[in-house]
């Protein structure tokens, strides 16, 4: 018998910890889905035009204890200054409870996104503090749950005013000049594919001429600047466009809110509300819209809805507004957000209340307005006397000096010219490090005392009257004991990787190891101001050198950028890549993008974004690309033809025979081959899309590289691409280390997008090995396969490759059920629920349908386990179909049954027993949902975006 986990295991030990099946359960499921090893199932499945030779040319696999130790000799080659750069970033202090409770607690960071509301109350509970805090904060009534980070949420703001300002021809955003550098280029980037012109303008002289549809402001400026915005949003106003503010939440404390002096967009940054510095992320995004917008709001929106039983309940709102549902008329291509680190700033507000955020506030500002002070008498000029935590001092043919002496003393500061120097005070800032800034500046005059009340730059019209965060949940847990009380009650309520299997098609909810989480959160990754002089980032550059070398190895490409942080995003760099590509060579008019009717949501929506135009190509009844339809589409589109994105293996679960016949049809007609790398989880160690005919790839490292969804991001999204696009690749006008000086521009407003999380797929690789990555795949091909063939007597799996197999993800058709029982999709989704699983991938890419991924993590206890319910489900559905049970009072249209469902009146045709303990495990080791089922419906029509008052729960 053929031992392949113990072969493998034997020279990298922390493949045994990742891979689920031990040998003698590979061996039985090998003998269930017919084949003798590992090798001969995959030699089957695997078309050969595309199977790679040989070994990955990787490093061979280090135990555990080698990574750490490489990863921590890597970390202390970043040197940790006092980081007064500013520009967006800025220390802070994670409560350790938060910390420890939620940024380092499986129950979070494992989590999906929250689709299955009933399971995922607690996240949703945590998301609805985040969304009242930013609107309280901001002074507008309604804000999302998360954007990916500052930049790209303002451009997102660009394009929700340019679709929401009726009745004008405009085509200009205006962009102040004092906006954060690298906001200001994420938004030309996102511009220009779109055909929007952008003018950067100083606004203190008033608006330029011409038609407008927008002005984007920053509050406080990137100087430090402290200005009235509401001149420029009543002139905007008077000329038909609508304005969006970029503020900072911790200011808004002490600060007027933008929504209080008439902006209709206010997006930032939550990055100084607990969450580390990281190199530049993940850090959630921010946007919050007056009343009339709130339907155009991009991402996730989370509201208050009522579950069967008309118990209040929590729930992602207004999906229709979402990629996945919309494709090419969507409004954004944004899918993931940046769950993890809202839960992480929300917390903060709730961990200090109002009164400790202000204090905060105030206890920064004493600093600056310090250090302004000192600056002053020592004859250095201070340019604005209105400010928040930023001072702009004015030091003629200085200020390369002034910093260099700074970061000698261990301080690093902004340079903002030749003659100017940005400092900014924070959470961590302490009177010996103003008084090290005052020392390279060359001023001998004492700091006032950080508690000197006496030093206000705030201007009287701009000090905030108005209350906020006076929902009792920020004025509740002052105490550990209550936080984390607080804290273990919404992870109780959540179904998260820690709880059981995850099996969502499309999406790889694999292990995320405890070794390659722990070093987010030492201090030398997490103390790293992003735009950092590089020779203090030695460990972090180095780190991502070899991880994109790695990447590039496994994938085939010539090169990989780690910038985007999201698999949207990287789609989007991707297609941008392409667009530039074609017009560097003179074909300007290529913008016709082909997608195949299977796609994700997001290709269709990123392709929009870049600025092309989307022609959807069929599938075959096998679920394959139609190759004669394919054929009759570049015949038509063949002067225009951009691109084709293509998922591989396809959408459906199967490696296309045809997918090298793809390619060359497309490079035959001039266009480029866009693989979507949401499947790669079935490729790595077996093909590489460089070498099969793709010319670049967006790689969900949230998936294949264990990354973890954190209940809906973080995530990031790197591109390889072949070498003729690498001059294409993003760049970063703060670090060239960033990108090719051709370069599209920035995807994401740090340089290396979610720096802090990339040591999780480094540790992930350097652990595996070449054998054991190989491994991995072959095991989740075997796994999936494996629930295909439990599956298939009872419920039909919709598409299979060469010799009836899938490749690591199976659909299963629910619609003869439905047909017969009245059963849907969401019954079964649901009743999971009372068996102890979240349900797979409902409906997509194929309504009334199951996708069902289960990793190579998942060993054959809980493989069968989820079989076993799934069978029993379809019993149960027999039961109905029968007239045993009626068609409206059944467990499957019930579900899920919380635990209230046994105390209340009981009139149904089933047990308590056969609600709520529907299978053996599930009677061992219940999981009870915390409410039933939603009524998704009521939450859109009453829409309720902000923590409700503790009555409205009393029933």
């Amino acid at each position: 018998m053929s031992h392949p986990l113990s072969q493998i295991a034997s020279q990298a030990p922390f493949v045994a910890r990742h891979v689920g099946p031990r040998d003698d359960e590979i061996a039985k499921m090998l003998d269930a889905v017919g084949y003798e090893s590992l090798d001969a199932l995959v030699a089957a499945a695997v078309p050969d035009a595309i199977r790679s030779i040989g070994a990955l040319d990787l490093p061979p696999a280090s135990t555990e204890i080698e990574a750490l130790h490489e990863l921590r000799a890597l970390s202390r080659r970043n040197q940790r200054h006092t980081q007064m750069i500013g520009l967006g970033y800025y220390d802070t202090v994670t409560p350790p409870v938060v910390v420890r409770r939620v940024l380092e607690s499986p129950a979070w960071y494992t989590a999906y996104t929250p689709y299955q509301p009933e399971i995922s109350q607690g996240r949703l509970e945590a998301l609805l503090n985040f969304q009242t805090m930013v609107s309280d904060l901001v002074g507008l009534p309604t804000a999302n749950a998360s954007l990916l980070d500052e930049a790209t949420a303002a451009a997102e703001a660009m394009t929700l005013m340019r679709r929401s300002v009726r009745g004008t021809t405009a085509n200009t955003v205006v962009v102040d000049a004092d906006c954060l550098p690298q906001t200001i280029a994420v938004i030309q980037t996102r511009a220009e594919p779109l055909g929007i012109d952008v003018v950067v303008a100083d606004l203190d002289g008033g608006l330029p001429d011409g038609d407008l549809f927008g002005v984007v402001v920053q509050y406080p400026g990137a100087s430090g600047r402290v200005r009235d915005v509401r001149p420029v949003i009543e002139a905007a106003h008077e000329r038909g466009a609508l304005v969006a503010v970029a503020a900072d939440l911790l200011a808004l404390t002490l600060l007027t809110p933008p929504g209080e002096q008439g902006a209709d967009v206010v997006v930032g940054s939550s990055q100084r509300f607990g969450v580390p510095l990281g190199y530049g992320g993940p850090h959630a995004g921010y946007m919050a819209v007056r009343a009339g917008l709130e339907r155009g709001l991009p991402g996730r929106l989370v509201g208050v809805s009522k579950d069967a039983s008309g118990a209040q309940a929590y729930r992602l709102a207004l999906q229709t507004r979402e990629q996945h549902i919309r494709r090419e008329k969507a409004t954004s291509n944004i899918c993931t957000a940046q769950v993890l680190l809202a839960v992480v700033a929300s917390m903060y507000a709730v961990w200090h209340g109002p009164d400790g955020l202000r204090e905060i506030a105030q206890r920064v500002h004493r600093h600056a307005t310090g250090l302004a002070a000192a600056l002053r008498h020592g004859g250095v000029e201070v340019v604005h006397d209105a400010f928040f935590d930023t001072v702009l001092a004015r030091v003629p043919g200085r200020a390369e000096a002034v910093v260099a002496d700074a970061a000698d003393l261990g301080v690093n500061l902004g340079l903002a010219g030749t003659d100017l120097v940005r400092v900014a005070c924070d959470e961590v800032t302490t009177d010996g490090d103003v008084a090290r800034v005052l020392r390279a500046f060359g001023v001998t005059v004492d700091p006032a005392p950080a508690d000197d009340g006496d030093h206000d730059a705030v201007p009287a019209g701009l000090r905030r009257s108005s209350g906020y965060l006076r929902h009792p949940v920020f004025n509740t847990h002052r105490s550990e004991t209550s936080m984390l009380r607080y804290l273990r009650r919404l992870a109780d309520k959540d179904y998260a990787l820690d709880r059981g299997m995850i099996p969502l098609g499309s999406c790889t909810m694999k292990l995320n190891a405890a070794t390659e989480m722990e070093p987010i959160t030492w201090p030398g990754f997490a103390g790293i101001h992003p735009f950092a002089p590089v020779e203090q980032a030695e460990g972090y550059l180095a780190l991502i050198r070899q991880l994109e070398g790695w990447l590039a190895t496994i994938t085939g490409y010539d090169a990989v950028s780690i910038q985007p942080n999201a698999g949207s995003q990287g789609e989007l760099a991707g297609l941008l890549a392409i667009r530039a590509y074609h017009r560097a060579g003179g074909d300007d008019q290529r913008d016709v993008c082909l997608i195949p009717s299977s796609a994700h949501g997001t290709n269709a929506a990123s392709a929009v974004m870049a600025g092309m135009r989307v022609v959807v190509v069929a599938a075959a009844d096998d679920g394959t690309v139609d190759l004669d339809d394919l054929r009759a589409k570049l015949d038509e589109h063949r002067d225009r033809l951009a691109a084709i994105m293509i998922t591989y293996p396809s959408t459906h679960g199967v490696y296309e025979e045809g997918v090298t016949e793809i390619a060359r049809l497309v490079h035959t007609a001039g266009g480029q081959v866009y693989v979507d790398g949401a499947n790669l989880n079935a490729l790595v160690g077996l093909a590489k899309p460089g070498e099969f005919g793709a010319d670049v790839s967006h790689l969900n490292l949230h998936k294949t590289f264990c990354i973890p969804h954190g209940g809906g991001g973080p995530g990031v999204g790197p591109i390889g691409v072949r070498a003729h696009l690498t001059p294409f690749l993003p760049n970063h006008p703060l670090l060239p280390e960033a990108g090719p000086a051709t370069g599209v521009g920035p995807i994401a407003a740090a340089p290396f997008g979610s720096a802090s999380i990339l040591p999780i797929p480094w540790a992930y690789i350097r652990m595996m090995g070449p054998g054991g990555l190989k491994l991995a795949t072959q095991t989740a091909v075997l796994n999936a396969n494996y629930v295909a063939a439990r599956l298939r007597d009872h419920f039909p799996v919709l598409y299979t490759g060469r010799g009836g197999l899938v490749a690591h993800e199976c659909i299963v058709d629910l619609r003869p059920l439905t047909k017969a029982s009245g059963i849907t999709v969401d019954d079964v989704a649901k009743r999971l629920i009372d068996y102890g699983f979240h349900a797979p991938t409902m409906s997509f890419p194929v309504a009334g349908t199951l996708m069902i991924e289960p990793t190579e993590s998942e060993d054959k206890g809980e493989l069968d386990r989820f079989c076993d319910a799934m069978i029993a489900i379809r019993a149960e559905a027999d039961r109905v179909a029968s007239g045993e049970w009626p068609a409206d009072d059944n467990p499957l249209v019930n579900a899920p049954h919380p635990a209230t469902t046994l105390v209340a009146e009981w009139a149904h045709p089933y047990s308590r027993e056969e609600a709520v303990f529907a299978s053996r495990s599930a009677r061992e080791d219940k999981y009870w949902p915390p409410v039933g089922r939603i009524d998704g419906a009521y939450g859109d029509r009453h829409l309720v975006c902000a923590c409700p008052p503790p009555e409205a729960f009393e029933h």
